[in-house]
């Protein structure tokens, strides 16, 4: 065996555990996005109040909805109740 085909042979076998991997992450990111697509569901039966008590609003639902099916719509729901909380904090800093 020359050493072409051996270096041809051992970058061939190392690049299939890559390949395996990049196919178990995106195996592991759809099982996650529709889990989570579940759980932002439940979100929706909830009462207005008790989104109001977790910082949400029902429009905050419509919002993030939107997002295309590989995204997470609850990472776009943790985005606008933090914003939410920092407009807050930020008036009431004026008030005080």
């Amino acid at each position: 065996m020359a050493t072409f085909d051996f270096a041809t042979e051992t970058s061939r076998i190392t690049s299939r555990p890559a390949i395996a991997t990049r196919a178990a992450n995106a195996i592991s990111n759809v099982y996650r996005a529709w889990k989570n697509r579940r759980a932002f569901y439940r979100l929706g039966e909830m009462s207005d109040s008790e989104l109001a008590d977790i910082g949400l609003t029902r429009a905050d639902l419509h919002v993030a909805i939107d997002v295309p099916f590989g995204r997470d719509p609850t990472e776009r729901l943790r985005v606008i109740a933090t914003d939410r909380m920092d407009t807050i904090e930020d008036l009431a800093r004026k008030v005080a």
